[in-house]
C-alpha cells in the first residue's frame, strides 16, 4: 500500500508553530513599569512564559555581584516572580529572566533598573516602545508629590521644558532613542534611563505572488471557455434576429406584388364586362288587335 503523507499545508503549519516556540523567549515584566525607583519603595520582576515550558528565576548584575539568582538574598523569589520590598540604591543593574536549568541561551532580554538615593526620578518606559507611538515622560520628585516644572534632556542636551513635569514625544523613531533625564530646579536631578524603540510590523508589503499551479492554470482555461462560448452565444443571436428580420421584410414585399396583381386583374374583369353591355335601348311596344 503506498503511503500517505501529511498535506503540505499541515506541515507549515507544524514547523511555523515550533519555530515560534522557539524565537519567542520568555519576557521579564516590571511592577509598577517604570525603569527608576526611590530609595525604599518595593517592586516585583515577573517572568512571562506563554508556552509554560519550564521554570524561571530571575537573575542580575549589579555592584555586588554578577548573575546572582533572586532566592541568594536580594528578592524573595516565588515560582517564576521576585518580589523587592525595599530598594536600595546597590540595587540598581541589570535584570532578566533565565531557566532554572542553567542554560544561558535559555533567557529573556535584560533590562536596567535604577535606585536613586537623591530626591528626582525620571519615570520612563521600562521596555522598549514601538515605532510611531508616543511616550510620555514624566519628571517625579519625592517631596511634594505633586508635579512640579521640570526640564528634560537627551545624552546630555538640553530638548525642552514640561510645565507640569510631562513631556511627550511624538511619533517616536529611531532617532528618539538614546539616555533621557529630567532636573526640578530646587530639587535636583534624575538618573539617566535609556529608551529603546524596536520597529513597527509592516502591515502594507503584499505577501509574494506563488508560481501559477494547475488548477489555477485549469481555472484560467475553464474562464476562457467560458468567454468564448458567450461570445459565440452573442454571434448566434445577432445573427439570428437578422434572419428574421430579413425573412420579414421579404414576406411583407411579396405580399405588397401579390395585392397589386389581383387589384390589376379585376380592374380588367370590370372593364370587360362593361364592354360587353349593348350600348342601344331596345324598346318592346304592343297594339291591341
Amino acid at each position: 500500500m503506498r503511503p500517505t503523507s501529511l498535506p503540505a499545508s499541515l506541515f507549515l503549519t507544524f514547523l511555523v508553530s515550533c519555530t515560534v516556540a522557539e524565537v519567542l523567549p520568555v519576557q521579564l515584566t516590571v511592577n509598577p513599569s517604570r525603569s527608576q525607583f526611590f530609595r525604599g519603595e518595593s517592586v516585583t520582576l515577573i517572568c512571562e512564559d506563554e508556552n509554560r515550558s519550564e521554570g524561571w528565576t530571575v537573575r542580575r548584575n549589579t555592584s555586588k555581584g554578577t548573575r546572582t539568582e533572586c532566592k541568594d538574598g536580594w528578592g524573595e523569589d516565588d515560582g517564576s516572580t521576585c518580589n523587592m520590598t525595599f530598594l536600595f540604591p546597590e540595587d540598581t543593574g541589570v535584570y532578566w529572566c533565565e531557566s532554572r536549568s542553567g542554560s544561558s541561551s535559555s533567557s529573556s532580554s535584560s533590562i536596567q533598573l535604577s535606585v536613586s538615593g537623591g530626591s528626582v526620578i525620571l519615570q520612563s518606559p521600562v521596555l522598549p516602545v514601538m515605532e510611531g507611538d508616543d511616550v510620555t515622560l514624566s519628571c517625579r520628585a519625592r517631596n511634594p508629590t505633586h508635579n512640579l516644572p521640570a526640564a528634560f534632556y537627551k545624552d546630555g542636551s538640553f530638548i525642552g521644558d514640561g510645565s507640569s513635569g510631562h513631556m511627550t514625544l511624538l511619533h517616536v523613531s529611531s532617532s528618539d532613542e538614546g539616555l533621557y533625564k529630567c532636573n526640578i530646579r530646587g530639587h535636583g536631578e534624575s538618573p539617566s534611563s535609556r529608551i529603546s524603540v524596536k520597529e513597527k510590523p509592516s502591515t502594507t508589503s503584499s505577501p509574494s505572488t506563488p508560481p501559477p499551479s494547475s488548477s489555477s492554470s485549469s481555472s484560467s482555461s475553464q474562464f476562457l471557455l467560458y468567454g468564448l462560448s458567450s461570445l459565440s452565444a452573442v454571434v448566434l443571436l445577432v445573427l439570428l434576429v437578422f434572419l428574421v428580420k430579413r425573412h420579414i421584410n421579404r414576406k411583407s414585399k411579396d405580399d405588397q406584388e401579390d395585392g397589386e396583381e389581383s387589384l390589376t386583374y379585376s380592374d380588367v374583369q370590370i372593364l370587360q364586362r362593361k364592354q360587353q353591355k349593348p350600348n342601344g335601348v331596345f324598346v318592346r311596344c304592343s297594339f291591341p288587335e
